[in-house]
């Protein structure tokens, strides 16, 4: 990914998107609870929750990152997300904001899917009771196969006669008309491997044609599914039905927007502590190790109980930090620690604070592109690795292997 990676929200309206997404916008590092922050309206940085080298090499408490926050060895480092409006039924045909809809869309490499579980809004936002999430799930991508589909085919006959006269192969071909949707060759390449058509393309049928959008769009638009207010008491009838049919658990997740938002609230006033799951209150901390209030009002002790029985015993958190871990996941996204000293982590002699920069590239990315992503044109002399072991620029990077870097510059 030549890139910083961009992973877009996407949901029905009422769906808590526009909640997971600009709520969150006062998240302080001092939690390190709080994985986003808006920058306008439609764009937003969130804060990807990882691993930090500093707990490998017993260096916690000198970890002061540049960009994010680390704490005890839980870095969150900065991720773009993209609010993508307009999700309605027909938005391909243009309905709603198709057409804003299917042009955000095509920038993002990773999506994730805010589903309403409680069963509270139908297919466009609107209050209902009973509606099965499961209709939501399916035609979101639906939505994005007719578009892709649609267009295709109607250029086919056009596509085929180029395709011959030009000789071309059939990643070529497919390249110049997946390109507007943020496509590249690599992506094309493993879609057909992935079917092993042996067919020449010009005879491809309609359903062959259907088949290869359909892997086109796995491969270009891995989706998470952030199954929202969770916290409903019908909630659990909907999630059933979705995991059911979509049983790869590593592409759900389970979430309550309106409770991290809530929880945001008591962080800041002082009423709670709330760091990876853990949530504690007054009542909880005896010892005053996180010097919070004591709640008097009964109505707010009631509530805070409900969140911790539905919530925090059940499902362990709100699922906001893990929707994007999850969709990070996807991207197969790695830390990798760029250091100007590589034996004592720091960039300066006179400074004690360790691995300042963090940059997240896909597992298994070459030494020699990961260089360029941070470096630039600055001409590189050579690159170490841990204990000062020259690393090739064709070596690639893993965790725990070759993701601490140092840059020697060529004078």
């Amino acid at each position: 990914m030549g890139r910083d990676p961009l992973i877009g929200l996407v949901g029905k309206p009422s769906s808590g998107k526009s909640t997971m997404l600009n709520s969150l916008t006062d998240a302080t590092a001092k939690t390190g609870a709080f994985p986003f922050t808006t920058i306008d309206p439609n764009k937003a940085t969130g804060y990807l929750q990882i691993d930090c080298a500093c707990a490998r090499f017993g260096k916690t408490d000198f970890c002061r990152p540049n960009y994010g926050s680390c704490k005890n060895g839980k870095r969150f480092v900065p991720v773009m997300l993209l609010d993508v409006a307009g999700l309605v039924p027909g938005a391909h045909e243009g309905r709603g904001l198709g057409n804003k809809f299917l042009d955000d869309l095509r920038h993002a490499d990773a999506l994730i899917h805010v589903v309403d579980v409680s069963g509270s809004t139908d297919a466009e936002g609107k209050a209902t009771s009973g509606y099965d999430a499961l209709q939501d799930v399916e035609w979101l991508r639906g939505e994005i196969m007719r578009w892709i589909e649609g267009n295709l085919k109607e250029k086919w006959g056009s596509i085929k006669r180029r395709h011959i006269s030009t000789k071309s192969t059939p990643v070529d071909t497919l390249q110049n008309q997946f390109s507007g949707y943020g496509s590249t060759a690599s992506v094309v390449q493993r879609c057909l491997d992935r079917m092993k058509l042996t067919e020449p393309l010009e005879q491809w049928s309609d359903a062959t044609i259907e088949m290869v959008v359909s892997a086109f769009v796995d491969e270009k638009f891995p989706t998470i599914l952030a199954l929202n207010k969770i916290d409903h008491p019908d909630a659990d009838r909907c999630i059933y039905r979705i995991t059911k049919k979509y049983p790869d658990m590593d592409k759900i997740v389970l979430t309550s927007a309106i409770s991290e938002v809530f929880i945001r609230k008591l962080v800041k006033q002082g009423y709670a502590y709330y760091e990876g799951g853990t949530f504690v209150t007054k009542s909880e901390d005896p010892e005053d190790r996180f010097h919070l209030k004591e709640i008097i009002d009964e109505r707010l002790q009631m509530r805070i109980d409900a969140l911790r029985d539905m919530l925090v015993y059940r499902w362990g958190g709100t699922g906001v930090i893990q929707a994007l871990q999850a969709a990070a996941h996807q991207l197969h996204l790695i830390p990798v620690f760029s250091v100007r000293n590589i034996h004592t982590f720091a960039n300066s002699s006179t400074d004690d604070a360790v691995f300042k920069d963090c940059t997240l590239v896909k597992r298994g990315t070459q030494v020699g592109t990961v260089v360029r992503r941070i470096m630039g044109d600055v001409p590189i002399a050579f690159v170490e690795g841990i204990g000062g072991v020259r690393v090739a620029k064709t070596d690639t990077v893993d965790s725990g292997k070759n993701d601490i870097l140092c840059f020697k510059i060529r004078h």
